[in-house]
Formats: C-alpha cells, structure tokens, sequence
C-alpha cells in the first residue's frame, strides 16, 4: 500500500514543456545539432587541412559558430540559470541580419578561393607556403574575443543579460573586478573582435570591410543607449567607473 503521507511531485514548470521559452525538448535538439556539427566541422577542417586545400576556413568558420553559439547557452545555464531559455543559444535571437552575415561570409570565401584562387589579397602576407599573417592575426582575435566574452559572462554572473535592461532589479550590480576591470562591456568587445578574426582566417575583404561597419554601428548604438540606464542605476559610481575603464572597440569611448 502506498504511503498516505508521501508529498506528490513538484509540479513541472510549464515554460520546460515542448514550444515553452525554456522546452527541455528544444534545448536538447540544439545541443545536439550543434555538438553534431561541431564535430563534423572540425573533421572536415582536419581533413582540408591534409589535402592542402584553402577552403579548411569554411569548416573552420562552421566549427568556431558552433563553439560560439554553445558557449553562449552553457555559461548562461552554469552562471545564470533562470535566464538559460532557448533564446540563451543566440542560434534566431538576432534576428534575419545575423543569419544573412554568416552566409554572405561562407559565400565569399567559396567564391574567392573558387573562381579567383590567384587574385592578389589572396596570397598577401604570407610568412611561410600556406601560412599567411592575417590567418594568424584572425586565429589569435577569435580565441582572446571568445575568451574575453566568455570571461565577462561568467563574472558577471546573474547581472549579465543577453537583452538591454530598462529597469534596475533588486539584485542588479555594478560589476567592476576581473576583465571588468579593464572593459566595461567586455561582451561587446570579445564579440567585436571574434567577429572580425573569423573574416580575417577566411581571407574575406567584403565581408570584413562589412562585419567591422555593421558591429561598429550596432555596439556604438547599443553602448550609448546601455550606458544611459547605467548612469540612471548607480549614478557616480558608474561615472566614475567609465572613466577608468575601456571599451576596447575603436573610436567608441
């Protein structure tokens, strides 16, 4: 006979059922396309890498995407778990713009290696046969970015959040140790600089000229706008924070 004095089971948050902000369903179906590709995508860039062939930098792109976009709902869940909901993965969040980047980029370098492999920017700044200097700039801008937005996530805790806040809540500080220390929006920075290493590994010149003019516009925009309800929030302490702190992205202060 069951116990009469069990407690029945915590009811199920509706938001983790199917098409709920936070599906248990569609958090596991993304993970799983995205640790798939990663891992196809890392294969396939071992394996253009022995053939010799240039286009490694598409599976590449593919794989760093993959990292990104995991990283992006991992730390959220570890460090602020009531905002981990499917928009945490970043994967339509940022709306048709975002998506159309990524694809012109892939295209570009198709297209370039494809019908022009001798043009000129191809080949520029090359140290040894097959190694050129804006392939090793572009790898060290993804891995400090990547770190760096990271980092600032994770210090940052459960007063970083993917969306611009309008409203002071009870448990919102002002963060200002490790990487704060140094940027004041170092998510900003790392995704800045991220995005332009992966155009500099593809050997891409239109989509870099593009990615460095559309992320300059976004941040300028949205740092002006997040500076604002942050001098309403914390008053002299913020004031007095920028000014000691940096933006990292050029001509922004």
């Amino acid at each position: 006979m069951p116990d009469q004095t069990t407690k029945p089971p915590p009811s199920l948050d509706p938001s983790n059922y199917p098409n709920g902000k936070k599906s248990l369903a569609g958090i596991s179906l993304r993970a799983f396309i995205i640790g798939t590709t990663l891992g196809l995508s890392v294969s396939g860039t071992i394996s253009l890498l022995f053939l010799d062939t240039p286009l490694w930098r598409l599976p590449f792109f593919l794989a760093s995407l993959c990292l990104f976009h995991f990283l992006e709902y991992y730390t959220t869940a570890a460090y602020n778990t009531r905002y981990a909901s499917i928009s945490a993965f970043l994967l339509s969040s940022n709306g048709w713009a975002y998506n159309v980047a990524h694809i012109s980029a892939a295209l570009e370098c198709v297209l370039a290696w494809s019908l022009w492999p001798s043009a000129s920017y191809l080949s520029w700044g090359a140290l040894v046969p097959g190694f050129k200097i804006q392939v090793a700039l572009g790898l060290v801008l993804i891995v400090v970015g990547q770190t760096v937005r990271t980092l600032a996530m994770v210090q940052a805790g459960s007063n970083f959040n993917h969306t611009v806040q309008v409203e002071r809540k009870e448990d919102h500080n002002l963060v200002t140790h490790g990487v704060y220390s140094i940027f004041r929006h170092p998510s900003y920075f790392g995704f800045f600089w991220w995005g332009l290493g992966t155009q500099l590994v593809l050997g891409n010149v239109v989509c870099f000229a593009g990615y460095a003019v559309v992320l300059w516009k976004f941040f300028n925009s949205r740092i002006y706008r997040e500076e604002r309800f942050l001098v309403a929030f914390f008053g002299d302490d913020y004031v007095e924070y920028k000014k000691r702190s940096w933006v990292g992205i050029p001509f922004i202060r």
